[in-house]
């Protein structure tokens, strides 16, 4: 597991770019220059031991970060935690898990048979977090996951990598709301996830976020090359608590819907 924190998060990056070329244009119009502060990024696994959350989740708890919130998704079949870093300039990271046993026996049966693949000893490697696929799979699996789970399908495809990045508005220069971000991307012909509403969440749950709906990316599947919905960017605005300090959590029903940035527009 990597011990330094930078490089992880730098290679986990290098490899999100790979798959998203347009954050890399997203990136240039609103840095104008200036560094992006990052958020936080979201990661996508099974519930299934050898690659569960936990498994996920060991990799940033040997840097120092620490368990900070619980989320359940009905609908979707999903659980998911957040960690934070002590020092709060480090981003944010969630990670997600699909309940498994939740879903049809055939979709149990291909994911665990994906798993079987996994050298268990890959799980704790350094670039675990970014290693991408470590299966075959042929474009009808895909179709048959994908029928029944848009995320299973997205593992499926990607293995294991950064789903996205978010940039903090909070940290934009020249933005103070989400609105004027959106209002700028779209100028720029990037096309937002709509789902909800282009903005999900308020000030009243101390947090709104909005998202481009994932690039498309030619995917080499066991018998084919198909292109397919990768990785997206997410923008995200956080209010004050209370207590004067910015709010860290996340809001289940807008990750509800940011979720959806992945699906086939």
């Amino acid at each position: 597991m990597h011990t330094d924190i930078n490089k992880l998060f730098e290679s986990l990056w290098s490899d999100y770019l790979a798959m998203t070329p347009s954050a890399g244009k997203v990136h240039q119009l609103l840095s104008k220059g200036e560094t992006i502060i990052n958020d936080h990024i979201a990661l996508r696994t099974f519930n299934i031991e050898k690659v569960n959350l936990a498994v996920l989740a060991a990799h940033f708890e040997s840097l120092g970060y620490v368990d900070s919130g619980d989320y359940y998704f009905e609908a979707k079949k999903l659980k998911a935690k957040h960690f934070e870093h002590p020092d709060p300039t480090q981003p944010k990271v969630f990670i997600s898990e699909l309940m498994v046993e939740e879903f049809s026996p055939q979709l149990q049966s291909i994911l665990k048979g994906l798993v079987d693949q996994i050298d268990v000893a890959a799980t704790t490697a350094d670039n675990f977090l970014y290693s991408g696929r470590h299966w075959e799979l042929d474009f009808t699996t895909y179709e048959t996951l994908l029928a029944e789970s848009e995320y299973a399908a997205w593992v499926a495809a990607f293995g294991y990598r950064a789903n996205h990045f978010t940039v903090s508005i909070n940290h934009l220069p020249g933005y103070s709301t989400i609105l004027d971000v959106n209002e700028t991307l779209k100028k720029g012909d990037f096309v937002l996830n709509s789902a909800g509403g282009e903005v999900k969440g308020s000030a009243d749950v101390l947090l709104e976020q909005s998202s481009t709906m994932a690039d498309k990316i030619e995917v080499d599947f066991k018998d084919v090359q198909k292109s397919i919905p990768s990785c997206f960017y997410e923008f995200a605005l956080r209010y004050p608590k209370a207590d004067g300090e910015l709010y860290t959590g996340f809001v289940a029903a807008s990750a509800d819907k940011i979720f959806e940035s992945t699906n086939a527009s």
